[in-house]
């Protein structure tokens, strides 16, 4: 079957003066234009294709990959704004309407926004800045620790809101920052805590030891890069540490702490050293 505004392995069935037709089932023949067909394509090969619909609304496919696909959330920029509504950018030659009705706020041209790309009651293939409506409010099924991808949203006084997973609300506290976040990027992340009431918190390095082991290798490989001394130790200023690794003074402290019981560096007055021995 056939998912619209999704990847779709199809079976090339006629080559044309204008491109290739794909099986598309129930939908019959779908076009595949010819600026879009890869090289040495016969009939009977099967190409990997996203289906949406031309400015026509005709069902067409392509082969180039758009910035988002449906039932995903993604930060695209506006080229155009009139009467019907907002015209994003998303990579293909038909741009994404955001209807008027669809705006959280008025959008306005050359402006990027977190929307959600969905299909309206008339299987047109849209986007929504009404992100809450699209976000599920069950319980999640995650788990502490769970690896996670992050679409960053706004500021808030307590931190920043992400979107996890497409699925779900998360809130990085203040306290757990410790790099620079732009509205609208992606990064990976980890559950910290899934609260009675559902809501989720989330950090961007791994929880307990393995966040350890992991900034203590980074330390190394910094103290190699510098031929085997970091003018930093416990005693630096917490904003010379921020700025070097990203992380807070407590967590830096346990890393070199742990390279230290293994005995890899020394601790001196200035900073520390790799062990030679």
């Amino acid at each position: 079957m056939i998912k619209i505004g999704q990847y779709n392995a199809l079976k090339v069935i006629k080559k044309v003066p204008f491109g290739i037709y794909l099986d598309g089932g129930k939908w019959g023949e779908i076009l595949l234009p010819i600026k879009v067909v890869p090289q040495n394509i016969e009939v009977n090969d099967t190409l990997d294709v996203f289906i949406y619909f031309d400015s026509e609304d005709k069902i067409i496919a392509t082969t180039k990959r758009p910035y988002a696909k449906m039932g995903s959330f993604a930060y695209l920029k506006v080229v155009d704004v009139n009467r019907i509504g907002a015209f994003l950018d998303w990579g293909l030659d038909k741009d994404l309407l955001v209807p008027k009705s669809e705006q959280y706020r008025p959008m306005e041209k050359g402006k990027s926004y977190i929307v959600y790309v969905q299909q309206d009651n008339q299987d047109r293939i849209i986007a929504s800045s009404k992100l809450d409506y699209y976000l599920d409010k069950t319980q999640p099924q995650f788990k502490q620790g769970d690896e996670v991808n992050l679409l960053i949203a706004e500021t808030t006084a307590l931190g920043n809101k992400v979107i996890i997973n497409d699925t779900h609300w998360g809130l990085i506290y203040l306290s757990d920052i410790f790099q620079s976040l732009k509205y609208g990027s992606m990064t990976k992340g980890y559950i910290k805590t899934i609260r009675d009431d559902g809501k989720i918190d989330v950090v961007l390095r791994k929880l307990g030891q393995d966040n350890i082991r992991e900034l203590a290798n980074r330390i190394m490989k910094k103290m190699h890069a510098l031929g085997g001394f970091l003018p930093l130790h416990d005693k630096s200023p917490a904003e010379d540490i921020h700025q070097a690794f990203g992380e807070s003074k407590k967590n830096f402290k346990s890393a070199i702490g742990y390279l230290y019981k293994r005995k890899e560096i020394t601790i001196e007055s200035n900073g520390i050293r790799i062990n030679s021995n």
